[in-house]
């Protein structure tokens, strides 16, 4: 029987087609991706409630900003992948001294350390690496002290790794020419040392809503909503159609100029906010591109630059939260602090 040959655009579909599906399959079959849980609100649930609802809605993984014993509490057992972050103000004594990194694990990982399933450590939080204080002088040693007592008690395989912010790019587009800003390249390349030593990803925050609401004469809502028919931006032989794969290229090509090969990237946080800016912030809209990205992610497509590769994501964010500034960063969540949905996703 002669054998059948399938297109690379059926292939394409197919794998778009298992995403939709995958999405709306049952919550108890779990979603290979994460949501962020802040905790800037003075109406939001206990930890406890918080947990059920990832877990009645299939969310596998959570994001935790830093070491909030409620929710650590509330994680025992719920096999949830957690991602526990170091707060930026940790990290010069954790830096500065291995007792200081033991002393962290042992308060905020050991407790519960054969409860939870671990996933990041991720050491700080959008640092401001173009400057020199004791925070950016002490990332990349607060990341190997780390590593040494995980390695050291029984957590090898938990990755360390942190968060940077798109504001380390020079240079973004096309994503051929992504570069770091020269300013932060000397630590760039002590950081992606250290991740490709140890094979961890490096996690970034990648928003199309920031990108396209500060140029949308340049950008259309379409590239950014993952809705382009036609690739907005053709970079050589490579064509993207959707804003957040020219962003995660950019990062690429910016490792790879520092030498470095083999670090991956996920996706600490993206999202649309579903109000604040008008009629470019509607449930609606929000709701449209955070089911993209899930399809996008499940899809197990990659990008352009590296199709087939698995990224790794977390979406920003679970609630919306009423003490930060008000606006759009009040509305950010799927869920209202009473956990009615702000817009059906999972």
């Amino acid at each position: 029987m002669a054998s059948l040959a399938i297109s690379p655009l059926l292939m394409i579909i197919m794998a778009m087609a298992i995403s939709i599906l995958k999405l709306r399959a049952a919550p108890d079959e779990g979603y290979d991706i994460g949501v962020n849980y802040g905790m800037l609100g003075d109406n939001l649930p206990p930890a406890h409630e918080v947990v059920q609802l990832f877990k009645q809605y299939g969310i596998t993984k959570m994001r935790l900003f830093d070491p909030n014993h409620d929710a650590l509490e509330a994680l025992r057992g719920s096999k949830l992948l957690l991602s526990l972050g170091v707060r930026n103000e940790d990290i010069p004594s954790i830096g500065s001294s291995p007792d200081a990194a033991y002393q962290w694990y042992a308060a905020h990982i050991q407790p519960y350390q054969n409860d939870i399933l671990w996933a990041y450590i991720t050491v700080g939080n959008k640092i401001n690496l173009f400057s020199q204080d004791p925070i950016s002088t002490n990332l990349v040693p607060a990341m190997k002290n780390l590593r040494t007592v995980l390695n050291n008690n029984g957590l090898p395989n938990l990755f360390v790794t942190t968060v940077l912010a798109a504001e380390v790019l020079g240079v973004s587009n096309p994503p051929s020419a992504g570069d770091f800003a020269p300013a932060v390249k000397p630590i760039m390349l002590d950081i992606l040392t250290f991740l490709s030593t140890t094979n961890a990803p490096l996690m970034v925050n990648l928003y199309p809503y920031l990108a396209y609401a500060g140029d949308p004469v340049h950008i259309s809502l379409d590239y950014a909503l993952f809705n382009a028919s036609e690739p907005p931006v053709v970079d050589g032989a490579l064509k993207y159609y959707n804003l957040l794969d020219a962003m995660t290229d950019a990062f690429t090509y910016a490792i790879e100029r520092q030498g470095i090969m083999n670090v991956g990237l996920t996706v600490a946080e993206s999202g649309w906010p579903s109000a604040g800016n008008g009629q470019i912030t509607t449930p609606e809209l929000a709701q449209m591109y955070n089911r993209n990205f899930v399809n996008h992610i499940l899809s197990r497509l990659g990008t352009p630059k590296r199709p087939g590769a698995y990224v790794d994501a977390f979406i920003f964010a679970i609630f919306n939260e009423n003490q930060k500034p008000p606006g759009v960063e009040q509305n950010w969540g799927l869920y209202y602090p009473n956990m009615n949905r702000v817009y059906p996703l999972f």
